[in-house]
């Protein structure tokens, strides 16, 4: 397979379902790598639902719409179970990313991929949170006092927990960037603006998500996955629209990068008529994947990797930070 296949076939067998009909084997096998390595793979299958497919890709496709259809079980019920765990303690169940589109059975929810619960709750009722997740069965997964300080101190979220029993995990946040990034978002307008999915959760608004899925891309990571968030805002937009968008984002602080986001999801999904030089930089880190799903262009990534670093903590704080974790012999918890 050529080194010229990019996360663009993805992007394009997604925008234009059709078009797979004329891949040959390898483009096949490059498609498909490159969906299962981005975490589309089901989405990729409900996107190609009823186009005619080689056998043996059937079956493959088949098998992606049977395990999301799984998973999403799966998340359900964890969202169903925390409301359960949240209720006595009066918190609402605010639901980010997937699992809130599964519950809203959204168009970015469509064979989704589903990893940890993500849910935001009132940064001063975060203590009560935890202790009940603690009381329910949920365990820490970084033990490390350093770790725990360290996410307690300068994160968005509690240290990650995981469940003794089922073996899944939840991200307790108390806002969308961590405190020390140089954008800061309203939390108490993303909760107060929330609305009911289901009988007791709850999730942001649409134009909240929007906010959320480019401060997520642009404010804080290094675009890994990005091919997927991305899809995740042209679904929002093609569902709800952008009417209110740009006042939302301008309170939140988060105007450029929202307008980015934008932007880069028409340009991988639609039909984008305006491209800076700065966004294909980040297309080509976005897609950067070979015929085999490998990542490619490392110095690219590492780019990117550094500069996450940099927009989420001040220099000091962050030459600290990296020289504990080096002297521990970790990447920190900031490294994900």
């Amino acid at each position: 397979m050529g080194r010229a296949v990019t996360g663009w076939r993805l992007a394009r067998a997604l925008r234009v379902p059709e078009s797979v009909v004329t891949l040959d084997p390898d483009g096949w096998n490059a498609l498909i790598a490159m969906a299962r390595a981005e975490q589309m793979i089901g989405t990729l299958a409900w996107r190609l639902d009823g186009i005619a497919v080689p056998v043996s890709v059937a079956r493959i496709l088949d098998d992606a719409r049977a395990s999301a259809a799984q998973g999403q079980v799966v998340a359900l019920w964890e969202a169903e179970v925390a409301r359960r765990v949240l209720a006595p303690s009066d918190v609402r169940l605010v639901l980010l990313k997937g699992t809130a589109f599964a519950v809203g059975g959204m168009r970015a929810g469509m064979g989704r991929s589903i990893g940890d619960l993500d849910i935001l709750v009132p940064r001063d009722r975060i203590d009560a949170v935890e202790a009940a997740l603690l009381a329910a069965g949920w365990e820490w997964v970084k033990p490390d006092p350093y770790d725990d300080a360290y996410y307690r101190t300068w994160m968005h979220e509690l240290p990650p927990l995981i469940h003794r029993d089922r073996d899944r995990m939840i991200d307790v946040h108390h806002t969308i960037l961590p405190p020390t990034a140089r954008i800061t978002p309203d939390p108490a307008a993303l909760l107060a603006d929330v609305g009911e999915l289901a009988p007791g959760m709850f999730a942001l608004s649409p134009n909240d998500r929007l906010v959320h899925a480019a401060a997520h891309l642009f404010a804080d990571g290094d675009l890994a996955g990005g091919m997927r968030n991305l899809w995740d805002v042209q679904c929002l937009v093609a569902e709800f629209g952008t009417e209110g968008l740009a006042v939302r984002a301008r309170h939140h602080g988060l105007e450029r990068e929202t307008v980015r986001a934008l932007r880069l999801a028409e340009a991988l999904y639609g039909d984008a008529k305006r491209v800076t030089l700065a966004d294909r930089l980040y297309l080509y880190r976005i897609t950067a994947r070979d015929g085999w799903g490998r990542p490619t262009r490392p110095v690219t990534r590492m780019a990117f990797y550094v500069r996450s670093h940099w927009l989420r903590m001040p220099p000091g704080l962050l030459a600290r930070h990296l020289w504990t974790k080096w002297r521990k012999g970790g990447a920190g918890p900031s490294s994900g």
